[in-house]
């Protein structure tokens, strides 16, 4: 009764007009960063980060969240009818979705796409209703030791899980750590690392940092790259219901991707991606005829959609109940949360039920919207994918100015963007991942908080990390994932050379 009731509250929270208004604005802007190839989810959030400053906490992050999962309805429809992904979780989905639209069946795969996001979706929320609540009744028995080893796992396994070099990532990580410091002693009161300036006084502003390491060089690096044709399939939309044949094929798929990717999704680092990739493995492998697959196969296009979209609410279990983003888009949510004065994790529920039950419940209402949205404005996103990207990129750079300086009202705040910018421009042309680093700055605080309140209480012993049995776990497992990598080198190095 009380899961019900939490449910019907949360309703009433998202139903209210503004909540409404700010689900729909963010499911659209979302829709649209999909579809746009080279912006992206996290510089789209970046961007629109400072809005959320003069918003309520509830509209705030409910709009932030609708334009990550929307972004995944919108990454299908440039994957099929362009042969582009708008988003990197859509990168399988051009296999057999292009291929689909070249046999005349684009409305099938379009179709089927949208369902199968709009089906992965809604179960993926009926998910963190079950487990956000029960992670979160244990959250609640953490006690600062423990907390400090939630958060330096989390820190690892951003380092561990990275795509690229761990020792980059893990460099990265350090930065963000480091950047982190600047400002007032949380404890003391005295400045550290602010050279003097009333700036960095304050410390770094997560929207700065952000906007100029995600958005601003993601732009420069799209006008780096040549302007390419984009080769957009002209066809009739038409069947965009998917017949019984093809439900019949896709309903496996959509089961098995939905699963899958929930749970790859609750894995700190995990993100979306790869269950896209280890769906579409998967339904290849059990699959009876799979030569048709990169040939236009329907399951191909089914399971990876359900998968990216289960994904992206797996994602907000660790956020919501444990306070641990667990990729850069979440710790972009918890900044907003932040901004705002609340604390996420165990005791957001308990504290704001208004706030985490109306995220929760308003994604159901963004994915009934984005079923809606989807389809009938296909057409309008196939004219905004030919608009030269020359023409895009003055109007990025021009909302990024305006929305940072929006926050403090500090053109102070424009050069760091503009430094941090510069930044990750190179960090991407030599190959640096910038998540770590702002997952780092985000935890960094917490994880010095929990530290020295630990240090305090056990005045100066080190001994209290590894007496309570949850912390000591997590520092364990921290440790076992920092030293399996090294062991296993050197075990490799040694059977080489013998």
């Amino acid at each position: 009764m009380d899961m019900l009731h939490n449910v019907i509250y949360g309703f009433s929270v998202s139903l209210m007009p503004a909540n409404l208004f700010a689900c729909f604005i963010g499911v659209l802007l979302g829709t649209a960063v999909g579809v746009i190839p080279g912006l992206g989810t996290v510089a789209a959030m970046s961007l629109l980060l400072p809005i959320t400053f003069k918003m309520g906490a509830v509209p705030s992050v409910i709009m932030l969240a609708g334009i990550f999962y929307g972004a995944q309805y919108g990454g299908s429809t440039t994957s099929i009818l362009v042969n582009i992904p708008g988003e990197s979780t859509s990168v399988v989905t051009c296999l057999d979705g292009y291929q689909m639209a070249r046999q005349g069946k684009a409305g099938a795969a379009l179709g089927i796409s949208a369902f199968a996001s709009f089906i992965a979706g809604t179960i993926s929320v009926i998910g963190i209703m079950l487990l956000a609540p029960l992670l979160g009744k244990l959250a609640v028995k953490f006690d600062a030791p423990d907390y400090a080893g939630l958060f330096i796992l989390g820190l690892t396994l951003v380092t561990y899980l990275a795509s690229g070099s761990r020792l980059k990532a893990m460099a990265m990580a350090i930065i963000g750590l480091l950047l982190g410091t600047v400002g007032l002693d949380p404890v003391a009161g005295t400045p550290r690392f602010s050279f003097g300036s009333i700036t960095l006084l304050g410390g770094f502003e997560l929207p700065a940092i952000a906007m100029g390491l995600f958005g601003m060089s993601e732009v420069l690096m799209n006008l780096e790259k040549e302007l390419e044709q984009r080769d957009i399939f002209t066809t009739k939309l038409k069947g965009l219901l998917p017949n019984r044949q093809e439900w019949r094929a896709s309903v496996g798929p959509i089961g098995r991707g939905t699963v899958l990717g929930f749970f790859a999704g609750i894995l700190p680092g995990c993100g979306a991606i790869v269950p896209t990739f280890l769906s579409y493995a998967l339904e290849k492998k059990i699959s009876k005829t799979p030569e048709r697959f990169g040939h236009g196969a329907i399951e191909g296009v089914a399971g990876p959609e359900a998968a990216n979209n289960a994904a992206s609410g797996g994602t907000m279990i660790p956020l919501l109940a444990l306070g641990i983003p667990p990729n850069t888009t979440m710790a972009l949510l918890m900044g907003a949360l932040m901004i705002h004065g609340l604390r996420p994790g165990p005791l957001l529920m308990v504290e704001n039920p208004d706030v985490f039950w109306g995220i929760i419940t308003s994604m159901y209402m963004g994915n009934v919207m984005l079923l809606i949205l989807n389809l009938p404005l296909i057409p309008l996103w196939v004219k905004l994918l030919k608009i030269p990207y020359y023409l895009m990129f003055p109007l990025i750079f021009l909302f990024c100015i305006i929305g940072i300086y929006s926050v403090n009202n500090n053109i102070m705040d424009i050069v760091v963007m503009a430094v941090f910018g510069a930044i990750g421009y190179l960090m991407r042309k030599f190959e640096y991942e910038p998540a770590p680093l702002v997952l780092a700055f985000v935890l960094g605080e917490k994880l010095e908080e929990a530290v020295r309140q630990t240090l305090i209480f056990s005045r100066g012993d080190f001994h209290i990390f590894f007496e309570r049995p949850i912390g000591a776990t997590l520092l364990a497992a921290s440790v076992i994932m920092i030293a399996y990598p090294l062991l296993s080198g050197l075990m490799r190095k040694k059977s080489s050379e013998h």
